[in-house]
């Protein structure tokens, strides 16, 4: 009963002209948490001062990024830290109020009628072209150039409801189906690329007990599906300049991919001049550089 009071008595002094006492009210409002959301948002409807409601805009964005910050920190500290949720976390930048379960039943779909297709006998080849008739022919996934420099792109709720994405964003949702589907495909440090990894992995016929042998068997363009050979791979970091380095085949852990969407994600607001969320993802990306070589 006492916080209410406070917090009434607060939300009447968010118009005050003294940037001191706004100041110290905007502090207040702000420990209170998630909790004190939907009373800003409540207030922000039966304002008419567009001065205040960019107040009441600003506090509400500050709650969602801190809360942001909190599950960005404490998905980078799991063990075993999931792809999907770490792209959820980059969604819920732009889209604090992500509509989870709708998206979880979404990629849910997407995974049941991928194994319905799938059986033992396929090969390498044949599984990569289920997966790419399904997502770029039946859900028609269209994916778009990180030249085009739009943020909506990278956000995996809009791959979902527009079929629009890029190299990230969709190439999240393959990787995530992979992985629960079981197909050895992963990401792939080919400088200047985004590109996937088909990695069979031979054991010895006499031992079970020798370690396997990895064997890259072709790679895969996720904005589009198109598969490409080792030879293709080869001349590309030739014609760049690239030297022969082990890294660029060995497969790239999820919170290196989601270090990297954000990096190309704050690019685009930086060259669409939206310095405050270019600031505020490299602020992610710190989360990230502090708690492991990212």
């Amino acid at each position: 009963m006492q916080s209410n009071k406070e917090i009434g008595a607060l939300l009447r002094l968010i118009d005050d002209p003294d940037l001191e006492v706004y100041d110290t009210v905007a502090t207040k409002l702000f420990q209170y948490g998630k909790e004190i959301i939907p009373r800003l948002e409540q207030l922000w409807e039966i304002t008419h001062d567009e001065a205040v409601q960019e107040r009441i805009e600003l506090l509400i964005h500050r709650v969602h990024f801190n809360q942001l910050q909190q599950d960005v920190l404490e998905w980078s500290q799991s063990k075993h830290p999931e792809l999907l949720r770490g792209a959820l976390l980059v969604a819920r930048f732009q889209y604090p109020d992500l509509n989870l379960p709708a998206i979880l039943t979404q990629f849910d779909q997407m995974r049941r009628n991928i194994w319905l297709e799938l059986n033992n006998y396929l090969t390498p080849l044949e599984q990569v072209n289920i997966f790419n008739t399904i997502l770029y022919n039946y859900y028609k996934l269209q994916g778009h150039e990180l030249t085009e420099r739009e943020p909506k792109h990278f956000f995996i709720n809009q791959v979902l409801e527009s079929k629009q994405g890029n190299a990230y964003s969709i190439g999240v949702l393959y990787l995530a189906l992979c992985d629960i589907l079981d197909i050895p495909i992963f990401a792939v440090d080919v400088p200047r690329q985004f590109i996937f990894a088909y990695i069979d992995t031979l054991h010895s016929f006499f031992s079970l007990e020798t370690e396997g042998i990895s064997q890259v068997k072709f790679y895969i363009d996720p904005i589009s599906g198109m598969v490409y050979t080792q030879k293709d791979v080869e001349a590309y970091l030739k014609k760049i300049n690239a030297k022969g380095n082990e890294l660029f085949y060995a497969p790239i852990m999820s919170k290196r991919i989601i270090y990297k969407m954000m990096e190309e994600l704050a690019l685009c607001y930086q060259y669409r001049r939206e310095d405050q969320k270019a600031a505020e993802i490299k602020q992610l990306m710190k989360l990230l550089e502090e708690n492991d070589n990212v």
